[in-house]
């Protein structure tokens, strides 16, 4: 096992461009950090570039993938969190096929916490994969990582340039496109969608874009019987997923 001590170290001066859209781009890799993310991501099938451990934890990870050694100061440098767990992960990203069924669908939510949450309750509520606008923050970003509590590696995830053009393909082979807007009709609790069914979560700022609102086939929203104008973007998705599994 290699021990690298320089925080300049070439591999060291990448592995912390991670933590940057851009140099995941670049790459084409993620830093998957803590114990049982890493766990997650490895049983999920996620290729792992390299393990990097402290000499605390190097006993406890098989060898049969590439690993360093890294001495806490540059384990700190290398990982976002305040507090390393003495385990992270570069590992490879990968193409995903969205599979037929009940999809999310985010349209330039840029908050890492709302977009992580939105991944981990449609995986909570048996959703089949979420969709992303590539105006929505990164879900390999080390905050969405987080806020996804591992269900990041659990479900088809795809960002795309051309969420409309998407969208219309997928209404196109039949599937239900589903907006969320304030002057759509009220959705009723427990009320079924469709087997195939797309539920589009629009920005926090500006919510669904005219493009995206243009193709759905249904328009919804939740009752607001207080004096609040609107509800956080996750948390009006998690109601209306739920909703839409109906009595399941």
């Amino acid at each position: 096992m290699e021990t690298i001590t320089s925080l300049k170290n070439p591999r060291v001066l990448l592995w912390r461009s991670l933590k940057e859209r851009k140099g995941r781009r670049e790459t084409g890799c993620f830093l998957v950090e803590g114990r049982k993310s890493v766990q997650e991501a490895i049983e999920s099938g996620f290729d792992v570039e390299c393990l990097l451990l402290t000499a605390e934890t190097e006993a406890d990870w098989p060898s049969a993938f590439p690993c360093c050694r890294l001495p806490e100061h540059v384990m700190a440098a290398v990982c976002d969190t305040k507090t390393p767990q003495g385990v992270a992960a570069v590992m490879r990203m990968r193409e995903q096929k969205l599979p037929q069924g009940r999809l999310a669908a985010l349209d330039g939510v840029q908050d890492p916490g709302n977009v992580g949450t939105i991944i981990r309750t449609a995986d909570a509520a048996g959703f089949d994969g979420v969709l992303l606008s590539s105006a929505c923050a990164d879900p390999y970003s080390p905050k969405v990582l987080r806020a996804t509590m591992g269900s990041v590696f659990h479900l088809p995830i795809r960002v795309t340039d051309d969420l409309p053009g998407e969208l219309t393909a997928l209404r196109d082979q039949g599937c239900e496109i589903i907006s969320t807007q304030l002057d759509g009709e009220l959705l009723r609790y427990r009320e079924r969608s469709a087997d195939r069914a797309v539920l589009v979560i629009g920005s926090e700022g500006n919510g669904v874009s005219p493009e995206v609102r243009a193709l759905a086939t249904r328009r919804v929203c939740l009752p607001m019987r207080g004096r609040a104008e609107s509800l956080n973007a996750a948390v009006a998705a998690g109601i209306l997923m739920y909703a839409m599994m109906g009595e399941e």
